[in-house]
């Protein structure tokens, strides 16, 4: 990288910073909570602000109203900006979810304030709902495709196309926004950038299985337990053959630096009608992690088998197992090499500290980039982890030295990217 390159990028995000932050602050005043998902009007408020700062077409993609109804959501609006430089290239896209979950309790500072403050030890802090996950990275993203506009008129060749990808659907799946947009073809690049944190470059992630299981027996008299079919008491049976299992699953572990092993949770129980009735139907609701090194069919095969071995001794006991998720693990693929590279080389530079290439537990929608054979990294705005900036949680905050630094080292891997470096 020619530190002419680096400087100008440098001297480009110290001038725009104010006008990056005012950006930011404006995506976390608008509540784009879901649940609901009533996220069209979050989208029109962030194309005003796009097409304000860039000479370019932000291009709709509005989610008919059946399909996001069909995905728990209200409304759905995807954009897209498509800038080329050059002749030839490749194409980046560059992905962040503007919806967000709902604040919560126990906040100390208004969730849609953006209120900042200068802290002693972290500088400038931003607060609000989706200020680090991930509305951050619609600026970080942003403000690195305007620096390389800037390149360019200051004579630095790039030949290649770098694509915003700016969805609303993360915490229902991505169904409707990442998966749609490559698809539907609405987009076909050759690499893809996801929201992520700035102090490592995540190169996988866990796979995701949800089930609900219904449990269904026959009411009867407390006083004649006889004459019913306890459905608790075959849940019983259910239960401990899943913590049973729960415990190998302990013993399946990852290869992926940052993700350890395979985990089970039963999150939810809900049944019976009164206390003096046997329970006729009991409902429970499980998530399965699943590591990189797993089929996420298999894991789901095997849980179904395992639940209905279960109660198959038990006469009048019936079952109801449905789906709710499948999220497949996020891979490295052939071709990521080169973004991982870059963005650990430059992270490294701007932050001064060993940036390391890790998977983590969670599970992202960039798994529909990979998914589609679109090699995929997740990196972007934020701390060493997911509970420095509170994210999910009350006061969920963002250093804004870390977005400054973040964008830089975006826009300096896409310069290598689109450098043929």
């Amino acid at each position: 990288m020619p530190a002419s390159a680096r400087a100008l990028v440098h001297a480009f995000l110290e001038r725009e910073f104010i006008r990056q932050v005012e950006f930011l602050a404006e995506l976390v005043r608008v509540p784009s909570d879901n649940p609901p998902g009533d996220c069209a009007p979050a989208a029109e408020r962030a194309h005003e602000l796009l097409e304000s700062l860039l000479d370019l077409e932000v291009e709709t993609d509005v989610v008919p109203a059946q399909v996001a109804k069909a995905n728990g959501m209200i409304s759905a609006t995807n954009l897209i900006v498509r800038r080329h430089f050059g002749r030839g290239g490749m194409t980046v896209a560059l992905n962040a979810h503007g919806d967000v979950v709902p604040p919560g309790q126990g906040w100390t500072r208004d969730p849609y304030g953006a209120e900042i403050i200068d802290d002693p030890d972290h500088g400038l802090v931003m607060f609000g709902r989706g200020v680090a996950v991930s509305k951050s990275d619609f600026a970080t993203y942003t403000w690195a495709l305007l620096a390389l506009i800037d390149l360019e008129k200051q004579g630095v060749p790039l030949h290649g196309s770098v694509e915003l990808h700016f969805t609303y659907d993360e915490e229902v799946g991505g169904n409707i926004g990442p998966k749609r947009l490559v698809s539907e073809r609405l987009s076909t690049p050759a690499l893809a950038i996801c929201a992520g944190f700035s102090y490592a470059v995540t190169s996988a992630h866990n796979g995701c299985l949800h089930l609900e299981v219904v449990v269904n027996g026959k009411s009867g008299h407390a006083a004649m337990p006889e004459t019913g079919v306890d459905a608790l008491e075959a849940t019983t049976d259910i239960l401990n053959a899943l913590y049973a299992h729960r415990q190998e699953l302990a013993h399946k572990r990852s290869k992926v630096p940052g993700i350890e092993t395979a985990t089970l949770n039963i999150g939810l129980i809900q049944g019976g009608i009164n206390t003096n009735v046997v329970p006729d139907q009991v409902t429970l609701r499980l998530e399965r992690r699943i590591i990189p090194e797993e089929s996420a069919e298999e894991a789901e095969s095997q849980l179904r088998s395992l639940i209905e071995t279960a109660i198959a001794s038990r006469p009048g006991i019936t079952l109801d197992i449905k789906r709710i998720l499948l999220a497949e693990p996020l891979l490295e693929l052939p071709g990521a090499a080169r973004s991982l590279i870059a963005l650990r080389t430059h992270a490294e530079e701007e932050f001064g500290v060993a940036i390391p290439v890790q998977g983590v537990p969670l599970y992202t929608d960039a798994r529909h980039y990979a998914s589609a054979g679109i090699p995929t990294v997740l990196y972007g705005a934020g701390p060493k982890t997911l509970q420095e900036a509170n994210g999910h949680g009350a006061d969920e905050c963002l250093r804004l030295d870390d977005l400054r630094k973040a964008t830089a080292v975006v826009a300096l891997t896409l310069v290598d990217l689109l450098r043929g470096n």
